[in-house]
């Protein structure tokens, strides 16, 4: 059924196709689950599921946002980068958890239409750029914190991974909301 691989052919526009792995015999598994049924035919299922999902989105985005910020030295410039991030990291980890187990739920309850949505892949890949953005963030410009920490002009890389970092999220906030009506 969903284990077979085999690779289909994705329009993307003007005759340039790329080849994908044929995931829709798994989607339309999950839908099948008493899970994805559960969520889509309940009443009031699906919407608590979207609210707490926009509560992690709350924690998650908003704690990212004050640190961004932060980098571009545009508030709390007397905290000390290592401080805030001390602080506020806990709450972004909760506020992704919040976000994959909720977003998994509300997935399985539509899957192949969600996964065939445009928005819905430009979401997933702006939120594995995010990913990948704040893993080189902490492998390098991060690793000299203790140099610049409680400065309030920061170094360019910085600012620089701030400010890429807010584009990204914003990207990630915009196609998300953009699945339901794309």
């Amino acid at each position: 059924m969903f284990g077979k691989h085999r690779p289909s052919q994705r329009s993307i526009n003007a005759g340039v196709s790329i080849e994908t792995p044929d995931m829709l015999p798994f989607c339309r598994w999950l839908e099948q689950t008493s899970v994805g049924a559960g969520v889509r035919e309940s009443l009031w299922l699906f919407p608590a599921i979207e609210t707490v999902h926009l509560l992690g989105m709350a924690a998650l985005v908003g704690t990212i946002t004050v640190f961004d910020l932060r980098l571009l030295g545009w508030m709390l410039r007397r905290e000390r980068v290592s401080d805030l991030a001390r602080r506020l990291l806990p709450w972004s980890w909760a506020g992704f958890a919040l976000q994959v187990v909720t977003g998994g739920l509300l997935f399985t309850s539509e899957a192949i239409k969600v996964y065939t949505n445009p928005a819905f892949r430009v979401k997933m890949l702006l939120i594995f750029l995010a990913g990948l953005h704040a893993l080189i963030f902490h492998w390098t410009v991060y690793r000299n914190v203790a140099s610049w920490d409680d400065s309030e002009v920061l170094p360019a890389g910085a600012k620089a991974a701030g400010l890429v970092s807010i584009l990204l999220w914003i990207g990630i906030v915009a196609a998300g909301r953009f699945i339901g009506f794309v």
